[in-house]
């Protein structure tokens, strides 16, 4: 190959022969009658030129050495396992006007993050994590420049680390301008669901996961995703809950609480497919236009499961934690505000008990809303009084409560402590 290297004070360009000894993850090499060097790392602008090289192959070639008795033409199959490979599901969401329905489509991604494509291939994808014997996957490359950091220039004498290679940082969008070139593309896409037709990916069984099977050969080029349609559901019940997670020593201030959406993966609700995880937005129509209400990660969701979607804070619901000093000990002369015992836990004299908890849930909605408080509580912990009463979800605690439009409501309890 030729260097070509321009000087910055002359614009003159010099042509250097030299050879390049490597093309590695962190950069081009390369010897020329100066010594070896790393490429752009002179200061000066750098390129090479191959012309009147022959030998050259724009495509990786095999060479294999192999014992016959006689010539013979022969088809060989070549495996191996190719890295930077991924996949992810992309979820729409699209909320009816009242809030109860919701139509679902979806996308698998599919992505190649290394230097060879893949022409007409048969596209797999598997849901679920592999379990892998050995070895690490090599995570997709989020782009973003690479930035050589080797000034001075240095020589083949110097400590071989002048040469450090540093990621930069992405550029991140506004979120502003983001939410407004989403919208038109969401829009587009649910309007392409019902022109074009397009084939699904089929749904089978690998062991204890889910492979997707994509319907038609499919060119993955290098560096570069694309997306085969996963699934179109329409009219899907969901419900609107509100929540808060509190830890026993939390409070002292109000925050909002956060909203979900709630259904069920089966048939009865229009699902009852196994859901791979990825990210789903969520729209609302408002005045005939779609719009960005939410988006957030979907994770892998069997069938007959609860669907979850969060759909981040709501400032309308107001969750206020607040300790009481009282105790239960009636043996001290205290004032012991009186909060019902939980069935199930024997009269308490002088255990040790956590200061009664309140919690107050405003709603400045104008309908009645569906709450539910979670609480993390430490090994060994439980609640041993409450005003309402508590139930498990997933081995906590957890009081549903129902709040009326423009009001607020007091949750009392009480908790005893580890090793009390």
């Amino acid at each position: 190959m030729t260097l070509l290297r321009t000087d910055k004070k002359t614009g003159n360009t010099a042509r250097l022969a030299g050879t390049v000894r490597s093309d590695a993850e962190g950069g081009v090499v390369f010897e020329t009658s100066e010594g070896i060097e790393a490429l752009r790392c002179s200061g000066l602008p750098e390129s090479f030129s191959f012309a009147g090289v022959t030998d050259l192959a724009a495509t990786p070639t095999l060479s294999v050495l192999i014992r016959g008795s006689e010539p013979a033409t022969r088809t060989v199959t070549l495996s191996y396992l190719a890295r930077g490979f991924d996949w992810a599901a992309d979820y729409i969401a699209t909320l009816s006007a009242d809030g109860t329905h919701m139509d679902l489509g979806a996308w698998v991604t599919l992505a190649n993050g290394n230097g060879v494509g893949f022409p007409s291939a048969h596209a797999q994808v598997v849901a679920g994590r592999v379990n892998r014997e050995s070895g690490e996957v090599e995570p997709i490359d989020a782009g973003g420049p690479i930035l050589a950091q080797c000034w001075p220039r240095g020589s083949t004498s110097d400590s071989p680390d002048y040469l450090q290679l540093a990621r930069g940082p992405a550029r991140e969008m506004d979120q502003d301008r983001m939410y407004k070139a989403m919208m038109p593309m969401a829009a587009a896409a649910l309007q392409e669901v019902n022109v074009t037709g397009a084939r699904r990916v089929q749904e089978e069984q690998l062991g204890d996961l889910k492979l997707y099977r994509v319907p038609e050969r499919t060119t993955v080029a290098s560096r570069q995703s694309k997306q085969v349609r996963l699934l179109d559901r329409f009219s899907i019940p969901v419900t609107a809950v509100y929540g808060a997670d509190l830890a026993e020593n939390e409070g002292g201030t109000s925050v909002p609480a956060h909203r979900l959406l709630r259904t069920t993966n089966d048939a009865a609700n229009h699902l009852g497919l196994p859901l791979p995880s990825g990210r789903i937005a969520v729209f609302g129509v408002r005045g005939g236009e779609t719009l960005l209400e939410h988006e957030s990660g979907l994770r892998d969701l069997a069938v007959n499961e609860e669907v979850e979607i969060d759909m981040g804070e709501a400032p309308d619901v107001q969750v206020a934690l607040v300790k009481e000093n009282t105790t239960i000990d009636p043996g001290r002369g205290r004032v012991v505000t009186p909060v019902p015992l939980v069935p199930g836990v024997s009269t308490l004299r002088s255990v040790r008990v956590n200061e009664v908890a309140r919690v107050e849930v405003s709603n400045a909605r104008a309908a009645e809303i569906r709450f539910e408080l979670r609480l993390r509580l430490p090994d060994g912990g439980r609640v041993v009084r409450a005003d309402h009463p508590p139930g498990t979800k997933n081995g906590r605690p957890i009081f549903r409560l129902t709040i009326p439009a423009n009001q607020t409501v007091t949750l009392r309890y009480q908790t005893q402590r580890v090793g009390g």
